[in-house]
């Protein structure tokens, strides 16, 4: 079971771009981990989701497929986001609201790859999402916790 826990931040750069955050994990400890500055401006939190699961897919599929090929299947692709409305819009679902059609339609290519089965999306509290980590600057309890989740150890 893969399981991709990504994340944006939403408007933090000084030229009001938002941050992309994102941590892979198989069981014990991050595999791949990433954290870049969009290249888009969004307009909502939302938006950013959307551009930071778009920043992330083509690895979330290519390590699928690399992970295939070398003999071990995978039961199960799960994207994990902290966003309700993200993953309304991901799942193709029409009470995601009026804005969501402003929206690029490039975007959607995460509800063709659910629809083919190639990963599935779920919720994760944000005191749960690995990716935060990834997206600011934490501290205290929540940057111990982050950093012995991503590092595959004991919890301080």
């Amino acid at each position: 079971v893969m399981k991709w826990f990504v994340d944006a931040s939403f408007a933090v750069h000084p030229d009001f771009k938002s941050h992309t955050g994102g941590v892979m994990t198989m069981g014990g400890g991050a595999m791949q981990a990433m954290s870049k500055k969009q290249k888009l401006n969004s307009h909502s939190s939302t938006h950013a989701e959307l551009i930071g699961v778009d920043d992330a897919i083509t690895q979330v599929l290519w390590t699928r497929m690399f992970m295939e090929e070398q003999g071990y299947p995978i039961e199960k692709n799960i994207l994990y986001q902290d966003n309700m409305s993200s993953i309304l819009l991901k799942n193709g679902s029409s009470s995601a609201g009026k804005r969501s059609r402003a929206l690029n339609i490039r975007y959607f290519f995460v509800t063709d790859q659910v629809e083919k089965g190639n990963l599935t999306i779920e919720h994760m509290p944000t005191d749960d999402m690995w990716g935060d980590y990834m997206t600011k600057p934490l501290q205290g309890e929540k940057f111990r916790k982050f950093r012995a989740l991503i590092q595959g150890d004991q919890q301080d």
